[in-house]
């Protein structure tokens, strides 16, 4: 059956379906389709938000409601795209942006660039993000 293709041993999976059941709102084991992003990241995922956009568009549901054995194949693709890098090719990626070469790059700088590519952060996000990080310098 679906859940055996799933690669999650039987207890992980069984932690997979209480905390997907968290989210069942009406009882009738399944959730909403909107909450499919909130469900993921509980689960230890980490989608943009294009991508939750994308995967739910996809869904084909006339209630809008997905059910465990539903979700669980759309788990398994968003798991299964390994983190885009690891830690030090983060940190090289933000060596551009040390203009002194001394490991610390320009606050101002950083909330641009945080605020304006990628997916883009708002100014509270990035205030929460800096609190306690920048110095007078």
């Amino acid at each position: 059956d679906k859940e055996k293709m799933s690669m999650l041993s039987d207890d992980q999976l069984s932690e997979h379906r209480d905390a997907f059941g968290l989210f069942d709102r009406k009882g009738d084991g399944k959730i909403d389709v909107s909450q499919l992003g909130d469900v993921l990241r509980a689960l230890g995922q980490n989608p943009t938000n294009a991508e939750v956009k994308k995967l739910a568009g996809d869904i084909k549901s006339a209630d809008h409601r997905l059910s465990f054995e539903d979700f669980l194949p759309i788990f398994n693709s968003v798991r299964s795209k390994k983190e885009a890098g690891s830690q030090e090719a983060f940190i090289e990626g933000l060596r551009v942006f040390d203009k002194d070469g001394n490991g610390t790059i320009n606050s101002v700088e950083l909330r641009h660039v945080l605020t304006s590519l990628g997916e883009k952060l708002n100014e509270e996000e990035v205030d929460q993000l800096l609190t306690g990080m920048e110095d007078s310098n």
